[in-house]
């Protein structure tokens, strides 16, 4: 196969002719998902034996596959989901794309051979994540889309120190929120994308005074132009997204990716191809090149369908037949009083064929030519012929049919040999340790504020008080405090100095959303507290989470509250409780296409096609979008038994709401105005 240090194509695959589309028009390595698992749950897919059949199809022609084992996991679904690991391992894959942090720790544990891959959905959009995902085991990072050509830079640098492979996407559908941050959909419609059933609510519209109409529908990505340059950074992965989209789109897009890599360019006539073929009123390349904006948005229009129907017919020549990928160097003998023999070598495997003794010529000899032309026809295989080698005596003749018939048995065996699992099969089992959770005897509060403003002189009920890292904490509180740190991280040295000026005021704790916090946050020297942005869902992920330095953690609001209830953690764990939580993390600001920065008055909003209006907030160079209503239980208490801690996470509230919030939450109230239960009761799909 060829060496990843040179490159890979990496396309998209969600079933047999996808996968044909991909290998033939020059993908180096492609991606695809099982049945279960994968974050791409609606396309096609793979059974257990076309996954097997799918492994030995791309490794006879020399391409790499990779697993997309890639959602959050539920406690019940973890021996399952490594089973599904076990046997794409066995069965020869090259890597498994993984997003949760409790099953890419056992997977490492269990099967240290198995190359992992953090998904994109992990979040990662800065460097110091890194450490942490090399002592996971990862061996290749899925950059965060979000991701300027300068924070690529930084990325790379700090990859190649660690020996990580650095995985870009170059081209496809962009979602509006940083992957792996999004509850839009699991909120609105119990479709998770974090589950791999996205519903795309994001493509609806939803619109800002003096915006688009569609203010958190994007433009396809296109980075085509720039994979030369990519790879001079440090990139050795240029990926392509598209699993739900059809077979000429990949083939299209593999194919431009491929002229990009290897000739610098794309021909004017694919590239067109390519642009008609899908798009979203044309492509961008904003966040690349620190150009947000207006610009970035785009919606599919009934012209880019138009074109699309058009550029289909054109593409299947591009997978039509197969592609010449594997040089051979080719050997036979034809000798008197011996039989024929046929070799065939790529490089890395060999193999020998015989046929009968040669004839004596009647009327013409076999001439040498003949020979050669007849033992190199590879026809419909992958193989084409770098050099060959004929020793043939005068005076005997082999009918042409015969020499076919050689060299077909001979790429047979080529076939097998190379689709051979050439690692030592692992039988090593999980087995999920069951322990009862113990409700707590001390259950703790604790309030999130967004300023000073709006914290109360009477604390009573509340026993920590979590406080944004962006505001000013200039208060006075002798309760505990803990530094929120936002999920979205432009400047590392920003988060350290901030870091140590809230030491300075007598913070000791972090809640940390992303991976680059809790690193940064232990190197500061604060106490981590694993927060939401982890996607916390089971009992292996809480110990992984231990295991990085963590206190205690905030359990996904994915979760049913049963079931998050039920998880046992060896940290103290927690639930929010209460508030209008944030639903997606932008790093392009849907209210910038209406009004600028200075314009703002910190309270913005974005209405969907009823009316209804969710909070937009900006926190350090990333903004989130906070649900319209707020979560409620204060009238539930009895079923917070088990978790150790809630959250109120206080937002948009004036001080005396504050107040009434919290007196409700000690008293057991229930709500006087229009709430939501999340998604404690109704879960996700």
């Amino acid at each position: 196969m060829k060496d990843i240090n040179l490159g890979e194509i990496l396309s998209p695959v969600g079933n047999k002719e996808m996968l044909e589309a991909a290998v033939r028009s020059g993908a180096d390595a492609v991606y695809l998902g099982a049945k279960d698992f994968s974050a791409r749950r609606n396309a096609e897919n793979f059974s257990f034996e076309e996954l097997k059949d799918a492994i030995k199809y791309c490794h006879i022609r020399g391409v790499r596959v990779y697993l997309t084992l890639n959602i959050v996991i539920k406690n019940s679904e973890l021996s399952d989901a490594f089973n599904l690991a076990k046997i794409a391992y066995n069965s020869g894959i090259d890597g498994i794309i993984v997003q949760d942090l409790g099953l890419a720790r056992i997977l490492h544990e269990n099967i240290p051979e198995l190359k992992l891959h953090a998904s994109t959905q992990m979040s990662v959009h800065s460097p110091s994540a890194l450490p942490i995902l090399k002592s996971l085991g990862f061996t290749q990072v899925v950059a965060a889309r979000e991701m300027s050509r300068q924070e690529l830079e930084a990325l790379c640098k700090k990859a190649k120190e660690l020996d990580i492979t650095v995985e870009v996407f170059v081209h496809g559908a962009l979602c509006m929120c940083v992957s792996g941050q999004c509850l839009m959909s699991a909120f609105l419609g119990s479709r998770s994308g974090n589950r791999g059933l996205c519903a795309g609510p994001c493509r609806l519209p939803f619109k800002v005074t003096g915006g688009t109409g569609h203010d958190l529908s994007l433009k396809d990505l296109s980075l085509l132009e720039f994979i030369p340059e990519l790879y001079k950074m440090g990139v050795r992965s240029f990926k392509i997204e598209g699993r739900m989209k059809r077979p000429e789109y990949v083939a299209a897009a593999t194919a431009a990716c491929r002229q990009a890599l290897d000739n610098g360019r794309v021909e004017t006539e694919l590239d067109e191809t390519l642009k008609n073929v899908f798009s979203r009123s044309g492509f961008t390349d904003g966040y690349y090149q620190n150009r947000l904006g207006k610009d970035m948005f785009g919606i599919r229009t009934k012209e880019d369908v138009l074109s699309a129907d058009k550029a289909f017919p054109t593409l299947h020549e591009l997978y039509r037949g197969e592609r010449k990928c594997v040089e051979l160097r080719v050997k036979a003998e034809i000798l008197r009083d011996k039989p024929i023999s046929l070799t065939l070598a790529d490089g890395e495997n060999t193999v020998t064929v015989y046929g009968n003794i040669p004839q004596e010529a009647k009327t013409k000899d076999l001439s040498y030519d003949d020979a050669l032309k007849s033992i190199t026809k590879f026809g419909a295989t992958p193989y084409y012929l770098k050099d060959g080698n004929i020793s043939l005596e005068s005076g005997l003749f082999v009918s042409a049919g015969e020499l076919n018939a050689l060299r077909r048995d001979a790429c047979e065996k080529l076939d097998k040999k190379r689709a051979e699992v050439k690692i030592t099969p692992t039988d090593s089992c999980y087995s999920q340790n069951i322990i009862n959770t113990v409700p707590s005897k001390s259950f703790k509060t604790v309030a999130r504020f967004e300023n000073a403003e709006q914290i109360p002189e009477n604390l009573n009920g509340i026993d920590a008080v979590l406080f944004p890292l962006e505001a000013e904490p200039d208060f006075s509180c002798n309760l505990p405090l803990i530094a929120d740190i936002p999920r979205g991280i432009i400047n590392e040295e920003l988060i350290e100095n901030r870091l140590k000026l809230f030491k300075e005021k007598g913070f000791k704790a972090a809640l940390c959303g992303n991976l680059a916090a809790v690193e940064i946050a232990k190197k500061s020297g604060f106490y981590i507290i694993a927060g939401e942005g982890l996607n916390l869902t089971n009992s292996e992920s809480l110990e992984t989470a231990k295991q990085l330095g963590a206190l205690a953690a905030v359990i996904s609001p994915e979760e049913l509250i049963k079931e998050s209830r039920d998880i046992y953690s060896p940290i103290p764990k927690g639930i929010i409780a209460y508030g209008n939580i944030p639903l997606m993390l932008f790093k392009n600001c849907p209210l910038k296409n209406g009004i600028s920065c200075k314009e703002c008055d910190k309270k913005g909003v974005i209405t969907d096609r009823l009316g209804v209006e969710f909070p937009v907030r900006c926190r350090m160079g990333y903004s989130e979008l906070l649900n319209s209503v707020p979560i409620w239980l204060a009238d539930r208490k009895a079923e917070l038994k088990g978790f150790d801690f809630s959250v109120l996470y206080f937002t948009r509230e004036s001080k005396e709401q504050v107040s009434e919030v919290i007196s409700a939450y000690t008293n057991g109230s229930k709500p006087d105005t229009k709430h939501t239960r999340g998604l404690y009761y109704r879960g996700t799909l």
